[in-house]
């Protein structure tokens, strides 16, 4: 059988990446990726980080992470094992006498430690039988966006028109259950439902389950609420008009609206991307963010106006973006492409609102 240290060097070494290459794609240092494939596990500050860094650096090369596992812990048994000699040595008495009399006083204070209790603790309540009961918990939406973590029995009220409508998580098994004004809505992971809340034929609120753990009601579920653009309703507070340039060739439309409205960038990483992103043209929220992620991230981020982006590589993300009770998935390049893009809201020839994204050179 291949060892751990050889099965993750020869990986490397046949996908054609350095130690420090791999070092700048994991944020893993250099001298922790060697000790790993010459089988040095001293240099480590403790277990917890040889598991980390191995699961992510077989994660990296594309190898069974649990067959990696099972061949650290092999090692460690190895490194454990008794010499034989231990094993040629004759019995001797004396353990046996000392075994006997180690009973005897185990015995004993047993018996001692039951008088103590029952004499001097008996009313005393274990607090194990203690079990602390979580209240539900009722969020209020006071803008187009709600994104919480939900448990059942907890509600959100959601304003309509000046009318106020409450939602409830009644059930969480291998489904997401929730009970409406309008009826019983049941959602798996990813899934989504409008609903039209007050009954006048236009669906005003979007439900996602964005994450969801069948039958484990204790993780909860994260709920994504979102609110459509209603009919004949004022237009909201964009930006200024500098920020709303005309459409131009070689931009992908995503969206197209009489007017601009709040809209969410998600971000579903596949393998290792280093991913910027900066708010446009709200100077409350100004700054450039930048972090690593891998493969299952999420990321969502809620704008009005646009949102410059960064990826290393362009196809290691899905993108899509979900805004007026619509959702669009695009992409931003090919394989392996540095992208920069503005995904923002332009004018048309029409007087109408596009969002679109914009390659940047």
């Amino acid at each position: 059988m291949e060892s751990l240290g050889n099965k993750l060097k020869t990986t490397r070494e046949a996908k054609g990446s350095t130690i420090d290459y791999v070092s700048q794609e994991t944020n893993i240092a250099s001298r922790y990726l060697n000790a790993l494939e010459q089988e040095n596990f001293e240099v480590f500050p403790g277990e917890a980080y040889i598991l980390g860094f191995l699961k992510n650096y077989g994660i990296y090369l594309e190898l069974d992470v649990n067959e990696l596992l099972s061949l650290y812990r092999a090692l460690k048994i190895q490194a454990q094992s008794v010499p034989a000699e231990e094993f040629m040595k004759f019995p001797s008495r004396l353990p046996k006498i000392l075994g006997i009399i180690a009973i005897v006083l185990a015995v004993l204070g047993l018996a001692a430690g039951a008088f103590w209790f029952f004499t001097t603790q008996f009313q005393r309540i274990p607090p194990e039988v203690i079990v602390s009961v979580r209240s539900p918990v009722e969020y209020t939406m006071n803008t187009d966006f709600l994104e919480r973590r939900f448990y059942r029995g907890d509600t959100v009220l959601v304003t309509v028109a000046a009318n106020a409508y409450k939602l409830e998580l009644s059930g969480l098994s291998d489904t997401v259950t929730l009970t409406t004004p309008v009826g019983v809505v049941r959602l798996d992971l990813s899934q989504e439902a409008s609903v039209d809340l007050n009954d006048d034929g236009f669906s005003e609120l979007k439900i996602i389950v964005a994450d969801f753990a069948k039958n484990d009601s204790d993780a909860g579920a994260l709920l994504r609420f979102e609110l459509s653009s209603l009919p004949g309703a004022e237009p909201l507070v964009m930006a200024s008009s500098e920020a709303f340039s005309s459409v131009s060739q070689g931009n992908t439309v995503i969206f197209t609206s009489p007017n601009p409205y709040p809209f969410t960038l998600q971000a579903m990483f596949q393998s290792y991307c280093l991913f910027r992103w900066e708010i446009l043209f709200e100077p409350a929220r100004a700054g450039r963010n930048e972090q690593y992620f891998q493969q299952s991230n999420e990321l969502s981020i809620q704008a009005q106006n646009g949102i410059r982006i960064g990826l290393s590589n362009a196809q290691a993300v899905r993108l899509q973006v979900i805004g007026g009770g619509r959702t669009v998935a695009f992409e931003a390049g090919g394989p392996g492409e540095v992208v920069v893009a503005d995904l923002r809201w332009l004018r048309d020839e029409q007087s109408g609102y596009r969002l679109v994204l914009s390659r940047l050179e």
